[in-house]
């Protein structure tokens, strides 16, 4: 097993934070939790997962093509929470793209509880 720390931040190790929510084993409980598996979804390229947990009547906006391009063009460097509500999650991502350039994706996500399962509905971009 890895040591290796969450891509999201926390001070536990990707299988036991993220991983087992990425893979299905367990449900992300909160909105929080999805946001932080999806950013670790990103981090490993996982466009399959970022479709799944992307609220169905918007998936068609979300192509996995694209989802796929973005995250595998990217090196993905850090995640922080700026402010998590039970719906909202303000965030930043901070990235290098494929020319070493440094970023910051700074959005207030909105998330929804659909029968226990938690989706990403959208995203406004901050600054």
């Amino acid at each position: 097993m890895s040591t290796d720390k969450c891509h999201c931040g926390t001070l536990q190790s990707f299988e036991k934070c993220c991983g087992p929510i990425i893979s299905k084993s367990v449900k992300a409980i909160s909105a929080e939790e999805l946001m932080r598996s999806r950013y670790s979804a990103y981090a490993t390229h996982n466009a399959a997962y970022l479709v799944a947990t992307t609220v169905p009547h918007t998936r068609a906006l979300h192509p996995f093509d694209d989802i796929l391009q973005w995250a595998k063009s990217n090196t993905w460097l850090g995640l922080e929470i700026i402010e998590s509500t039970p719906t909202i999650v303000e965030f930043k991502a901070y990235y290098k793209d494929a020319y070493n350039k440094s970023h910051i994706h700074h959005e207030r996500s909105t998330f929804v509880n659909e029968n226990g399962d938690w989706f990403y509905v959208n995203g406004v971009f901050l600054d």
